[in-house]
């Protein structure tokens, strides 16, 4: 089980609480030090040898490919993976407008482009561990999607710039669901809960409003509980099935936003849609 940003916060503990279950978990995060201090932590806490510690900065679509390149050489099937890594708006009164190192919005690169692109990279592995699931941390804070300004040159705002990002990661859960359908991967969404207790959350609202363990909850249930088994393309908030925005369900809107994802993650052409077609599909290891 990999799940990204799980160096601290809900990662954190949703590694925890895996790897206490007795599962084989992948660790990552972009600090060197701070991912093994996070690893030698949870292999304390659980008595878990199982762990291994990956290192991506999510910022940079070079290094997102590494991680798969990586994932895939040491763990050739693969269970589940949880696109939990994120940042939000920014600290309160410093918000601004900054570029990934590919140059795009830096709330749309880290939040959205870098685990649709990690998920499509990693799908071989996926497929050989089906039944197998994607668990895509969302929120509800979802704005509406701009697909004519999605790097938001015009009018730039911290928090439209966070609420789009999570609406194309709802938008590619739902999509990458239909893709996937009858290939043992299921692709699921979830609101992991409301202004819970962790670092993002105080540095952007100076305050928190619940556990950060109830977010890791949901996200070790949509991981591994067999209530959700066989359960794709849905929308969570926590452990109960919720729904995103409104035009998270625009056909029209998801595939153009899709087709655009392909171009800005350098995928284009290497994933067989045709008008969408749903083509069963797995990106060969040369495409990492």
């Amino acid at each position: 089980m990999l799940v990204t940003g799980s160096t601290d916060g809900l990662g954190m503990r949703t590694a925890h609480d895996l790897a206490a279950m007795g599962a084989s978990v992948l660790i990552h995060g972009r600090d060197p030090g701070r991912g093994m201090a996070a690893l030698e932590s949870i292999r304390a806490s659980t008595g878990n040898d199982r762990l291994w510690y990956y290192n991506a900065d999510l910022s940079s679509l070079d290094e997102v490919r590494s991680l798969a390149k990586e994932v895939m050489e040491a763990h050739p099937a693969l269970h589940v993976l949880v696109n939990n890594a994120g940042i939000g708006d920014g600290k309160r009164g410093e918000q601004r407008r900054e570029v990934s190192r590919d140059g795009y919005e830096l709330r749309f690169a880290v939040n959205y482009l870098a685990p649709f692109l990690l998920t499509h990279l990693l799908l071989p592995a996926l497929e050989r561990g089906a039944p197998s699931r994607v668990v895509n941390v969302s929120s509800l804070s979802q704005t509406m999607i701009d697909l004519d300004d999605l790097m938001l040159e015009r009018d730039y705002d911290g928090a439209t710039a966070y609420g789009q990002s999570k609406m194309a990661l709802a938008m590619f859960t739902f999509e990458m669901a239909e893709i996937v359908a009858g290939r043992g991967i299921t692709v699921n969404a979830l609101h992991p809960g409301s202004l819970l207790d962790t670092k993002m959350v105080r540095e952007t609202f100076g305050r928190a409003m619940g556990p950060a363990q109830k977010g890791a909850d949901a996200e070790v249930f949509l991981a591994s509980s067999p209530q959700v088994e066989g359960v794709t393309g849905r929308f969570f908030e926590g452990k109960r099935e919720g729904a995103a925005r409104s035009q998270a369900y625009d056909q029209a809107v998801r595939e153009r936003l899709y087709r655009t994802s392909l171009e800005l993650t350098g995928l284009n052409g290497r994933v067989a849609t045709g008008n969408l077609e749903r083509e069963p599909f797995s990106l060969p290891r040369t495409y990492l």
